[in-house]
């Protein structure tokens, strides 16, 4: 390998949603990473959906920008 072009591989600490820690090396500059999404919350692992407002964004919208007529 050549010298001084590959990052630092160091030890680091994985917090995962649940509070699950390990540690493990990575190129990474942090000592720590926080997982916020991991296989103990994602809905393809645990079976759940998580249904998002689009309705609400969409009367959102109109009230913000309003209705406008497509332009041909």
């Amino acid at each position: 390998m050549k010298k001084g072009i590959h990052p630092d591989y160091s030890p680091i600490k994985v917090r995962l949603a649940d509070g699950t820690e390990f540690e493990t090396r990575s190129t990474m500059p942090s000592e720590q990473y926080v997982s916020d999404v991991d296989s103990t919350n994602h809905p393809f692992y645990t079976g759940r959906r998580q249904y998002v407002d689009t309705a609400g964004r969409v009367e959102k919208f109109h009230r913000r920008y309003g209705k406008k007529s497509a332009s041909k």
